[in-house]
């Protein structure tokens, strides 16, 4: 049975709520979230969601409070490099100051405690790299003298609900880059969901094929619908 709107929209809410209960990276929320949207069938839509708990059968988790004077969690690169990557878990604001040196924050593994990622980075002389899996909003504002602030990463369409970087930029004589994962490439983990997706569009497209001559395919794979609308490299 076909999927529809509503469904998709519930399905996409359980996907964020997952997130913020930690059992999914912003690399996976952002893919389950487009496999969501894409999803033609109701079965479909319940391989996106397969191992994870129904919606409202898990309490969400109020967020920690913080010290005074401790909004952001600070990477600081002088004259030198501050690299995050892998598990990591992103629970407030992101500082990043790299005075002629390198900033590297990778959030695909990241662990993020909410809809939208704030980050704060300032480049003198230096360079702030941010990579995010393809997919996410990008907000990229600021101020760039004698140096750029850029992003490169394949957005998804207008009105869907997909995670948010906002990133606020001071670059003087330096770079503030935002970059997808496609320009990154990270070796993924075949997980059981994709596997069984890959197999139910395989079998409605040969059924399409058969009741509209196959002049009309379907998406293989989630990952592969960004790539057709466009690669955006922004510069600000």
């Amino acid at each position: 049975m076909r999927a529809s709107d509503a469904e998709r929209e519930a399905a996409v809410e359980q996907l964020r709520v997952a997130s913020v209960e930690g059992r999914l990276t912003l690399g996976e929320l952002t893919e389950r979230t487009e496999a969501a949207y894409l999803a033609v069938t109701r079965a479909e839509l319940a391989v996106v969601t397969s191992d994870l708990p129904q919606a409202g059968h898990a309490p969400v988790p109020a967020p920690a409070g913080h010290p005074e004077g401790r909004k952001r969690r600070w990477f600081v690169a002088v004259m030198g490099d501050s690299k995050r990557r892998g598990k990591w878990r992103i629970e407030r604001g992101i500082g990043a100051v790299a005075v002629m040196g390198d900033v590297v924050l990778d959030l695909r593994d990241a662990e993020v405690r909410g809809n939208v990622v704030d980050i704060a980075a300032t480049a003198v002389m230096g360079d702030v790299k941010i990579i995010v899996p393809d997919g996410v909003d990008v907000d990229l504002e600021g101020v760039a003298i004698m140096g750029d602030k850029k992003v490169r990463v394949i957005e998804a369409p207008p009105g869907t609900n997909v995670p948010v970087v906002r990133v606020k930029a001071f670059a003087l004589m330096g770079d503030v880059k935002v970059i997808g994962d496609s320009h990154e490439p990270v070796k993924k983990s075949w997980a059981a969901w994709r596997e069984q997706w890959h197999e139910l569009r395989g079998e409605l497209k040969e059924l399409r094929g058969d009741f509209r001559g196959g002049l009309r395919e379907l998406p293989d794979d989630p990952r592969d619908r960004p790539r057709r609308h466009g690669d955006h490299w922004r510069g600000h």
